[in-house]
């Protein structure tokens, strides 16, 4: 009696081992599942009477820029602070901590980063600058989408004190 049940579990072990084997390796593949790749996904169209409620806001074109932005943050040696902390944050990888384009990031790029205390970059409005940071050449063009909004005003401030001196390089403070 001992053999034949023996000899049954050795059998149904036998055949549990043989399916999972057959599963394992003759069953469905990822290579036979039917895919679609990004550049081929049609969108469906959208519902009627849908609005966007969260729009991003449309950047002004560069001639308006100049004019129509203003930085609302005061010249202040607490803001200049704040703009180096957030200037580390987002920029120091490829401009630099002195903002010269020398960043560790930046020398695997070409055209290298813009030395941002050129003359050029400093007679730019406050305006035009704060576009160009979100909107620049090269791979800067994601940080529109990567710098938070309450950031830029104090960057632009920061890098403003680069050329005249007023910022104090390599001394961040802690916002909170």
């Amino acid at each position: 009696m001992k053999k034949i049940a023996a000899g049954i579990v050795l059998i149904v072990a036998a055949v549990v081992a043989i399916a999972v084997l057959y599963l394992m390796f003759s069953g469905p593949r990822m290579r036979v599942q039917p895919k679609i790749l990004p550049y081929q996904a049609l969108m469906p169209a959208t519902p009627e009477g849908i609005v966007p409620v969260a729009a991003t806001p449309a950047l002004v074109p560069p001639a308006e820029a100049v004019g129509q932005l203003r930085n609302p943050l005061p010249d202040t040696a607490m803001t200049r602070e704040t703009g180096q902390v957030y200037y580390g944050y987002y920029c120091a990888f490829c401009h630099g901590q002195t903002g010269r384009g020398d960043g560790p990031v930046g020398y695997s790029y070409t055209p290298a980063p813009t030395d941002l205390a050129l003359p050029r970059v400093q007679a730019l409005s406050d305006g035009a600058l704060y576009r160009d940071m979100l909107t620049g050449v090269g791979h800067e063009p994601v940080l529109g989408f990567v710098i938070r909004p309450q950031a830029t005003w104090y960057i632009v401030r920061y890098v403003r004190a680069l050329q005249s001196g007023r910022a104090e390089v390599g001394n961040l403070i802690q916002v909170r």
